[in-house]
């Protein structure tokens, strides 16, 4: 078993310190959970301890020896191995070139080993229910089954000491339930799992001891059976945070979308494949379904992204439309939030007022960085954003605060139509908490709002109407009183 264990360990950026002085041991041979809101230095810690930041102060202890990383290369020569919340993958190479990248298998002759590579490849993808080939590119898979494969990557490295940082954010149940089996077979190895999460019930089902970081401060530590989910939120952010779900149901009239006869074309059953729902003015209207049931199909179909083989009809502000680009939807009034703010909704080099403004460049004569600055500025306020000025660039801002940049930029535009999909994946409890009570007031200052998400509690807390999906189709749209966790997973499983 692996010891580790860092001493008065401090970390800054540009002013902003992500550590302070932090001292914490994990126990060997356990599951251990990191739990903490975006910014209270999770992710810094693990990007320290697996050579990723080579520039701190403090002290680590390797097995109760001083130890310091000059690359994550050294760091998996130590035994360590770390899967990032932010995919480290090449799209073009395939599943097997990703995995030996940098430790490719070469013959006697010296030669590439493909064949010896794609066969420990498939081994692992079979061991992570992966439904893909060794030579399948990373492009051509889900960001569900990217996710299993940095989580592949670890296990090939066979370290002693495996870092994961919200590796569930983008799995299926299913997958997620995998991923426990395995985590599980690794504790009993003896292996040491430090293990990032913002789904309590995932770090209750798994993890045996507990550490709290706030404002990069050891806050709390103990035992995971001691302990309740309240008690741990309690000390993330400081107070007791409790999000309650809507009870009272939306009672507007007045039509902004209606979708009749979408076909998503998802499944052979055609004919029983037509989504027809509404929504109305100052409406949310949620949308629940297992993966692969067509939630982002649909938001991208609106959108103008994809393109529906067969005919169907959408109505905004009751006057028939059908986009043939992203372009034509934001200038009709409609703003998308993509699920994967990383690749799809930020450019992380750049800075908060230049992400923000980046949608309304197509309308604007000339770019004009003081009038970007002030719109910045703007909603640096009207969301919370916590960063040190509008030139602050978007790469050193904590997952829930990018994400309220993403927001800040749909809100830029003024739209009619906001479609939501995934709003708060890989944000803590407190910052999705200021989410909710942000798309609850643009609702009632009457924006429509799409809203896919996985999490039925979410749902719960924000949405007027909940549609459910499967397969491509609709199962069923139930109103918010009459909405609960078995009749959505019921509608969800409903194929």
């Amino acid at each position: 078993m692996a010891s580790l264990r860092v001493e008065n360990l401090s970390k800054s950026f540009g002013g902003i310190k992500a550590l302070d002085n932090l001292n914490l041991s994990f126990l060997p041979g356990k599951v251990n959970a990191i739990l903490g809101e975006n910014g209270a230095g999770k992710s810094t810690l693990l990007k320290i301890l697996s050579g990723v930041y080579t520039e701190y102060a403090g002290k680590i202890y390797l097995n109760n020896s001083p130890i310091s990383f000059s690359s994550p290369r050294e760091a998996q020569s130590a035994g360590i191995a770390i899967i990032h919340q932010e995919l480290n993958l090449i799209p073009h190479l395939s599943i097997s070139e990703n995995l030996f990248l940098g430790k490719e298998l070469k013959t006697n002759w010296g030669i590439l080993d493909n064949t010896s590579m794609d066969t420990i490849t498939q081994t692992y993808i079979s061991k992570l229910n992966i439904e893909a080939k060794a030579n399948t590119l990373i492009k051509d898979l889900r960001i569900g089954q990217q996710q299993l494969v940095e989580i592949a990557k670890a296990l090939l490295s066979n370290a002693d000491i495996i870092f994961m940082d919200e590796p569930s954010s983008a799995l299926s149940d299913k997958e997620i339930h995998n991923l426990h089996t395995i985590i599980k077979d690794l504790s009993s190895q003896q292996k040491t799992i430090v293990y990032i999460s913002h789904k309590m019930d995932e770090l209750f089902a798994i993890s045996e001891y507990y550490l709290v970081l706030r404002d990069g401060c050891m806050v709390g530590e103990g035992l995971i059976k001691a302990t309740d989910s309240d008690k741990l939120i309690n000390l993330m952010v400081g107070r007791d945070l409790k999000i309650s779900p809507k009870k009272a149901g939306f009672k507007g009239k007045e039509n902004i979308l209606q979708m009749q006869d979408l076909d998503l074309a998802l499944s052979a059953k055609s004919n029983s494949n037509k989504i027809n729902f509404d929504l109305k003015k100052g409406e949310i209207l949620g949308v629940f379904g297992l993966m692969g049931a067509g939630r982002t199909e649909l938001l991208l179909s609106i959108f103008g992204v994809n393109k529906p083989s067969r005919p169907f009809k959408m109505l905004l502000n009751g006057n028939e439309c059908q986009f043939k680009s992203p372009i034509q939807a934001l200038e009709a009034g409609i703003a998308l939030l993509s699920e994967d703010r990383k690749t799809e909704g930020l450019s992380l080099d750049m800075s908060i007022a230049e992400n923000i403004s980046m949608s309304s460049l197509n309308s604007l004569a000339v770019i004009n960085a003081k009038e970007d600055i002030n719109i910045a500025n703007k909603y640096i306020s009207d969301l919370g954003i916590k960063a040190n000025s509008a030139a602050q660039k978007v790469n050193t801002l904590s997952g829930g605060n990018q994400q309220k940049v993403v927001l800040s930029r749909c809100l830029s535009l003024a739209p009619k139509l906001l479609l939501l999909d995934e709003p708060t994946r890989g944000v803590d409890i407190k910052s999705k908490s200021e989410i909710y009570e942000i798309i609850n007031a643009l609702a009632a200052e009457g924006l429509s709002i799409l809203m896919v998400s996985s999490e039925i509690q979410e749902l719960l807390a924000v949405a007027d109407r909940i549609m459910v999906m499967a397969e491509g189709k609709v199962t069923a749209i139930i109103p918010i009183e009459e909405a609960n966790q078995e009749n959505l997973l019921k509608h969800a499983l409903a194929v």
